[in-house]
């Protein structure tokens, strides 16, 4: 069964060219598979990975989630934060309104709700923020949003893959690009699945998908997908707002939400290794083609 998987944030693998690091990441995906109940049968997987961290990088090679965290954000990074912690149930105080909290008093209060450490929590907002603001950006006529596109719709096309895994802003850059795979006519997907996926944040995702929502504010699953399945741990502060996917977009087969690590509540290893993951894969293998074509 051919997969085409699509990473997420955090992936930037600094002095290793494109094709090694994405071959070097399909096989980290793939032990993760067999860690979870599908054992040894995802050994049998054709599974590539669509790199595209090197594009969303600063002039130089720097990883845009690197330094000091949350040190010196861009306007459309600070806008990006803002619109994440909109939609993380902050308690309404200061009394001027929740986008005013000190970044990280806020994020501190969300470290402590969710019994995760403080650092990590603002590590991460530092490279969740700063990657997305980089695929969405448009200063100085930017084209790493193209170019991302481009490396997952290439792939589509050389692959033509069963199954799309697409995790975290993956499953947006994934998105945008079935939609284009389809247009142009190429072959159905059958499954898609999502996991941990950002989609449908309002403001900081959703309204700037292209294609746009329509009139009734709605997305809809790219056409060329049989099949969607939308995956999230519930303290998984990237997948909000909680049911969002589902509630987003039209075609949405199945929306999971599960406790999937009690810390790591991002890590797409841990993703790829649950039940969840496993009955999804083993449906398509059942229904269609042995699973090692």
């Amino acid at each position: 069964m051919r997969i085409l998987g699509v990473h997420g944030i955090g992936n930037y693998w600094e002095g290793l060219d494109p094709g090694p690091a994405a071959e070097r990441m399909a096989g980290v995906w793939r032990r993760n598979l067999a860690r979870g109940p599908l054992g040894e049968a995802a050994e049998s997987y054709d599974l590539t990975v669509a790199y595209y961290a090197h594009l969303l990088q600063e002039a130089g090679g720097q990883s845009v989630g690197g330094g000091v965290p949350l040190a010196a954000l861009s306007p459309d990074e600070e806008q990006a934060l803002r619109y994440w912690l909109d939609e993380l149930e902050l308690p309404a105080e200061p009394p001027q309104g929740l986008l005013t909290w000190p970044f990280r008093q806020a994020l501190s209060f969300v470290a402590n709700r969710e019994k995760l450490d403080p650092e990590r929590v603002e590590a991460f907002a530092d490279r969740h923020v700063k990657e997305v603001a980089a695929y969405f950006s448009t200063a100085n006529g930017s084209r790493r949003r193209t170019r991302a596109r481009d490396v997952v719709l290439d792939a589509l096309r050389d692959r033509s893959p069963r199954v799309v895994i697409a995790h975290s802003l993956g499953s947006v850059v994934a998105y945008e690009a079935l939609w284009r795979y389809g247009d142009e006519g190429g072959a159905p997907v059958d499954l898609l699945i999502t996991l941990g996926s950002p989609l449908a944040i309002p403001h900081a995702v959703f309204h700037r998908l292209d294609p746009a929502p329509s009139a009734d504010g709605l997305g809809a699953r790219p056409p060329v997908v049989r099949r969607w399945v939308n995956i999230a741990d519930t303290g998984d502060v990237v997948a909000v707002p909680k049911g969002g996917v589902a509630r987003r977009f039209l075609g949405v087969t199945e929306d999971i939400t599960q406790r999937i690590h009690a810390f790591d509540f991002h890590l797409v290893a841990n993703y790829l290794a649950t039940g969840a993951v496993a009955r999804t894969l083993d449906a398509v293998s059942v229904a269609g083609e042995p699973a090692g074509s």
